[in-house]
């Protein structure tokens, strides 16, 4: 059996359609079907709902929103060409120095540093045309060579650079380094050529009743997104991104009205702001945290937003929906 599970693929798979029970077998031809009927089963009422003898839905209010909790480097249970859009901002660590003063301490947070593998595998996972979203710090003289080397594993495993856009924290400075910073790079990579989003109105207009896009995003991106972080006491984790944020670039990379339920990918879920902006706007998000109280955190914060959270944490009994590996990276 593959370590995705039974419920969550066919939430994926079948999100926006009715399906047979050897449908469901086909979709989880890794696990028996005593245990995808079981699944179903279990879950009626709540995830799935029965239309008729032997034909089954995903529920209205089945739960879009997952939250792992793993290693978001190993994405070994997502299959090849299925995620819409990867989102993440990766615990970096370089240089202890960078990463300490003001109101931030992330020295003694786990971070590591990209490998190529961890590029080797975006692209696996990524849907041809769509889009990687990288969070990193602005340049300085500690972390220049290893912002430079990302930006090359990216585009040495075939990645294309499509931009880069600043996100200006509205009126917060930060006094660490040489001189006082307010903003992160945002990168914008896309697999292949970019697929196309943007409204083309000439072609609307010269053949009506059919819409036509252009390749790239979705509108022209500004030349910083200018967005308030979260207030020190009001925040859950010292990187926190704020929702308005994300959902900004959500429109613009990954539009509902250009996508059928796409699917969201955040490695490292830290807060949980991508999943609360996906929920929002109604996606599917794949959250992965690898601390087992942030993940706590992240799911108190949407139990707090009244929004519903499909959760597999280590610390939770699990052996009768998953086998003993599922998400223990």
């Amino acid at each position: 059996m593959t370590n995705k599970t039974i419920v969550t693929k066919l939430i994926a798979v079948f999100v926006d359609s009715q399906f047979t029970l050897k449908q469901a077998y086909t979709a989880n031809n890794d696990s028996n079907e005593t245990s995808v009927r079981a699944r179903i089963y279990e879950n009626l009422g709540t995830t799935f709902e029965r239309i008729e003898r032997g034909v089954y839905a995903v529920s209205d209010d089945a739960a879009k929103i997952f939250l792992l909790e793993g290693d978001g480097r190993d994405l070994s249970f997502i299959d090849d060409n299925s995620i819409d859009l990867i989102l993440t901002d990766h615990p970096y660590s370089f240089d202890k120095k960078s990463l300490k003063g003001g109101n931030r301490n992330f020295a003694d947070y786990e971070g590591f540093q990209y490998t190529m593998q961890d590029f080797v595998e975006k692209y696996r996972v990524l849907k041809p045309g769509h889009f990687l979203v990288e969070f990193l710090p602005e340049f300085n003289a500690e972390n220049f060579d290893y912002v430079t080397k990302v930006i090359k594993f990216a585009t040495q495993v075939g990645f294309q650079i499509y931009t880069e856009v600043d996100w200006k924290k509205g009126n917060f400075v930060s006094n660490t380094g040489r001189k006082a910073k307010n903003k992160e790079q945002i990168w914008m990579f896309s697999k292949g050529k970019a697929v196309s989003m943007r409204a083309d109105k000439k072609k609307d207009l010269a053949e009506p009743g059919k819409r036509h896009y252009m390749s790239g995003t979705s509108g022209m991106l500004p030349t910083a997104f200018d967005v308030q972080p979260p207030g020190r006491l009001e925040r859950i984790h010292q990187s926190e991104k704020p929702v308005e944020l994300i959902s900004e670039i959500l429109a613009y990379v990954l539009p509902k009205s250009r996508f059928d339920m796409p699917v969201v990918l955040d490695q490292f879920a830290g807060s949980g702001s991508t999943g609360i902006s996906a929920a929002l706007s109604g996606y599917l998000a794949i959250m992965i945290e690898k601390s087992h109280e942030y993940c706590e955190k992240i799911i108190n914060r949407f139990e707090s937003q009244n929004i519903e959270i499909f959760s597999v944490l280590k610390s939770k009994v699990v052996n009768e929906f998953y086998d003993d590996e599922i998400y223990l990276f």
